[in-house]
């Protein structure tokens, strides 16, 4: 029923709703997003009835869901109940019956349908650096609805009710307790915690048609895993920003970003950030064990030696290590400036992230890791 990526599909679905005088905003459709995820997507029915649940707010606005349904999903295109609102000049939604037959008895609501296409599959591989301003304000909608959030990982402690190991103590006092009796053995299971993720973000000059973005998508990953996602940024020095984008709304949480970032279209030190990092926060426990992603096109203005070592030390310390360089999914790319050549000995995974479509890709490998 639904395409590759539901929120894309999901969120071109809203917008035509919208355009139609449903009030389906960004939190009725993160609501349904997350609905999705527990129903089949490849149902028409669960589908309907997900987006129905979730999307309309009053009884008025269920004809107009099933005309719009039916148009979006199915290709056909019913009179809609009352005049239609003019879109907004700049709005790309459209209703369009899909190709082919549209014969209402060739098809079953049951069955698996194809979906008419959005306006936001084209902007998922379209450079952040080349967007207007309608078209960056519908990435940073999207953008928001990512959840890069990093599994859970084992640690050496342990909790009760396991298989495999036995808790000698537990065992020893239930005996104590029934007068020496032999008692059920207790077991042990190990204990599980949050990866942490830490996010080390360029915003010197050269990263400026990429660095808001790129925030963006820090702000999703710390909104998900407030308590086990940490952001820095690098320029001419380091900054920490995690609590300024603790905030809930993404517009006011870069404002509170910016003002605490002193160096925002300035120089590239990467070496020396990242040895302040190490020293001051990851030696200590913020990258132990944990992934780091690295965004920067590796355009370094300091000694490549020192930032060699101080990648070369992150690498000893963290889970693994993933490097985003908004150049690698353009022709032509090869790393070879010198914070770059220097880094990718060191780097398990080296991104692009130019595109929606490539910060998509970000947040699957944080999953996986």
């Amino acid at each position: 029923m639904l395409s590759a990526d539901p929120v894309v599909t999901m969120t071109g679905f809203a917008r035509a709703l919208r355009a139609n005088g449903i009030a389906a905003d960004g939190t009725r459709l993160a609501t349904a997003i997350e609905a999705l995820g527990h129903v089949d997507p490849l149902d028409a029915q669960q589908v309907y009835w997900t987006g129905r649940l979730t999307l309309c707010g009053e009884p008025d606005d269920l004809p107009r869901y099933d005309a719009v349904f039916d148009a979006w999903f199915r290709g056909r295109l019913p009179a809609l109940p009352g005049p239609m609102p003019p879109t907004p000049a700049g709005q790309l939604v459209q209703l369009r019956p899909l190709a082919g037959d549209t014969d209402d008895t060739a098809r079953d609501e049951d069955d698996a349908l194809p979906t008419a296409a959005s306006d936001a599959e084209v902007l998922r591989h379209r450079d952040l650096a080349a967007l207007t301003d309608l078209e960056r304000d519908e990435i940073n909608a999207l953008i928001a609805l990512l959840a890069p959030r990093v599994g859970t990982r084992r640690t050496r402690r342990h909790r009760p009710r396991g298989r495999d190991r036995i808790d000698v103590s537990r065992t020893v006092r239930a005996m104590l307790r029934d007068g020496g009796e032999p008692a059920t053995l207790a077991r042990l299971r190990p204990r599980v915690k949050p990866r942490r993720l830490v996010l080390l973000l360029d915003v010197s000059g050269s990263m400026s048609p990429y660095a808001d973005v790129l925030l963006r998508f820090a702000h999703a990953a710390v909104r998900v895993a407030p308590s086990s996602a940490e952001v820095f940024t690098v320029g001419t020095r380091l900054t920490r920003v995690t609590r300024p984008l603790r905030l809930r709304d993404a517009q006011q949480a870069l404002t509170a970003a910016g003002r605490a970032i002193p160096d925002w279209s300035g120089g590239t030190r990467l070496g020396e950030g990242l040895q302040a990092f190490l020293d001051l926060w990851g030696q200590r426990g913020t990258a132990r064990r944990a992934v780091v992603v690295i965004a920067s096109d590796g355009w370094e203005r300091g000694d490549a030696t020192l930032l060699a070592e101080q990648m070369a030390r992150l690498a000893r310390l963290a889970h693994r290590v993933v490097w985003v360089n908004p150049h690698r999914g353009k022709t032509g790319f090869a790393p070879v400036t010198a914070g770059m050549a220097a880094a990718l000995p060191h780097v398990d995974e080296l991104l692009a992230g130019h595109t929606l479509d490539a910060l998509h890709t970000l947040a699957d490998v944080i999953a996986r890791a």
